[in-house]
């Protein structure tokens, strides 16, 4: 089941990848009140075209108001391949509205990065708001997404560098969370009560 733990506003604009996560949280939002608006991110990759696609062909269907930006830039010798696409996919999100932005985060992703954050010796939580972009669904498990787009035929692509353990927040993904899990199976419900007692105010 897909829940929120805070408050989604009346306008929104979602950003999404096009993989199993957004695509179930895009899905689970048209069906409901909410005027949203959809914002997608061309990496440049081979698989980004896919994910566009399957993004333009979702919203076209629905009649869906999609904004969609391109990688200009070419990252800098020994730089980190994510921050320079998380850097450049927010500033297309900063220029494209000026509604909340909500990005599609949920409970497993809460679990690997307070694992990270911990290993560095400072735990921290994903705040379900920081200045225009909102993460309700950090209470819903990765399962219960592709469990939605399984039940109600919600198209979606898998990016294969989720696989590609030389990113770090893959390493823990695929080695480091099953070897907590073994230490601790409740993890993730110790990890949701703490997302419970957040405060909901904008960080």
């Amino acid at each position: 089941m897909i829940k929120s733990n805070v408050k989604i506003p009346d306008q929104v604009a979602i950003a999404v990848s096009g993989g199993p996560d957004s695509m179930a949280i895009l899905d689970f939002l048209r069906r409901g009140p909410k005027e949203i608006q959809v914002l997608h991110f061309n990496h440049g990759t081979d698989h980004s075209f896919e994910a566009e696609e399957i993004v333009r062909d979702y919203c076209d269907r629905w009649k869906i108001d999609l904004k969609v930006g391109n990688l200009t830039e070419k990252v800098t010798k020994g730089s980190s391949l994510e921050e320079f696409w998380r850097k450049n996919r927010y500033n297309f999100f900063e220029r494209s509205t000026k509604r909340p932005v909500i990005t599609c985060h949920h409970l497993d992703d809460v679990v690997e990065n307070w694992v990270f954050t911990s290993l560095n010796g400072n735990p921290m939580m994903i705040p379900s708001k920081r200045g225009k972009y909102i993460r309700p669904f950090l209470v819903t498990t990765k399962k219960d997404l592709l469990s939605w787009c399984d039940r109600k035929n919600v198209p979606y692509i898998i990016d294969p560098s989720n696989s590609d353990t030389s990113f770090m927040r893959n390493l823990i993904r695929h080695e480091l969370i099953p070897v907590a899990l073994k230490v601790n199976p409740g993890l993730s419900k110790v990890i949701r009560k703490k997302v419970l007692n957040l405060p909901t105010i904008y960080q």
